[in-house]
């Protein structure tokens, strides 16, 4: 997460330095998970503020240009019409902030976006996804193909042993994980990253984006993303500049959520399809 100015390296000593306190991270994680985040009356609003950050995923070894139009589709209209009129939202043009694939996959995510007239980011993995075990050379070549594609976002997996040997590299957003491991978006590791993100804004006046990414699924979470960002850093990280979430079936409990909070009945599984 090292930055430096335009002739002036940066001091990262202080880095080495740094302590977490386990058990009091833990009580503030447990703190934000136990409590209801957002009054019942402001739930809407703030579920479909949640949209607007999510990084619309697809990551599976089948993907096609058929699931990648409907994952493109989903984003530009996100929650379904009738809904967004009930809530007098329909004029207001929510959208996901990006839609995210295998570099493979970026030319169908760049067709399929222009076919609906959606000009949000395609963001794509890359540098070796999910381990990041391959060579500089085809890690940078990914980068570079999917650029040439249309990709204007990349999440990158980071080399982890120079991490592990203190050798910080540069960011502009960092990321909990990729989402494919075993344990992935944690409050406890969060928090830990939220306030990294802090302490280097004060100290070099650079913010620093976040996003959590696997095993976020419900609207309820999203809601303690939300809350969690809110308290720990403002609200001038809360727009989709600063952050994400990386998410494939959030979407889906919180379109339900929205349709409960509606009509006053939970949706039926044929009422909401997803992507």
């Amino acid at each position: 997460m090292a930055a430096h100015s335009q002739g002036t390296e940066f001091d990262l000593s202080w880095i080495s330095k740094i302590q977490v306190n386990q058990p009091a991270v833990l009580r503030r994680a447990q703190q934000i998970q136990a409590r209801r985040t957002v009054k019942k009356e402001w739930q809407a609003a703030w579920l479909l503020k949640a949209v607007t950050f999510i990084d619309l995923t697809t990551l599976s070894g089948d993907d096609t240009f058929s699931n990648i139009q409907r994952l493109c589709y989903k984003a530009k209209y996100p929650i379904r019409e009738d809904l967004l009129k009930a809530l007098n939202m329909h004029d207001k043009g929510i959208t996901t902030a990006a839609v995210c694939v295998y570099p493979a996959r970026v030319c169908d995510a760049v067709k399929a976006l222009k076919a609906v007239g959606c000009n949000i980011p395609v963001a794509s993995v890359a540098t070796g996804f999910p381990a990041g075990q391959t060579h500089l050379k085809t890690r940078l070549e990914e980068i570079r193909l999917a650029v040439e594609d249309g990709a204007s976002e990349i999440d990158v997996v980071i080399n982890r042993s120079l991490v592990l040997t203190g050798q910080w590299e540069g960011s502009n957003f960092i990321k909990t994980s990729t989402g494919k491991e075993t344990v992935n978006a944690t409050f406890p590791v969060a928090i830990v990253m939220l306030r990294a993100i802090r302490d280097f804004f004060w100290k070099t006046g650079n913010k620093v984006g976040f996003k959590p990414a696997g095993g976020i699924r419900s609207a309820k979470d999203s809601l303690a993303w939300l809350s969690l960002i809110k308290e720990e850093l403002g609200d001038e990280w809360l727009k989709p500049e600063l952050f994400r979430i990386g998410a494939s079936s959030l979407l889906t409990d919180i379109e339900r959520q929205i349709y409960h909070h509606v009509t006053g009945r939970y949706a039926a599984y044929h009422d909401l399809p997803m992507s």
